[in-house]
């Protein structure tokens, strides 16, 4: 599977603000499920289907996470950008 891929440092006081240029899966994992997700097993994740941007996430815990966009399959493409606030 063909996906974005970003790895961010961030907790519960900041948000994880993805652009994207069109629809697409929006996943905030951390390092446990990314690992999980990459082998195709089932994960967890915060995020789904966007259809509109930006997407704003909140991780429930200070640490490294993983941000993941795609395309679910569907054909094209999407542009993003990542950007941590607070």
């Amino acid at each position: 599977m063909k996906y974005l891929h970003w790895q961010v440092q961030a907790g519960p006081d900041n948000a994880v603000q993805v652009s994207l240029d069109s629809q697409a899966n929006v996943r905030l994992l951390d390092s446990v499920n990314y690992a999980t997700f990459r082998r195709g097993g089932r994960h967890e994740y915060r995020g789904g289907l966007a259809h509109r941007s930006p997407v704003t996430l909140v991780p429930p815990s200070h640490g490294t996470w993983h941000v993941v966009v795609d395309r679910g399959g569907y054909p094209g493409s999407v542009r993003a950008s990542v950007q941590v606030l607070g």
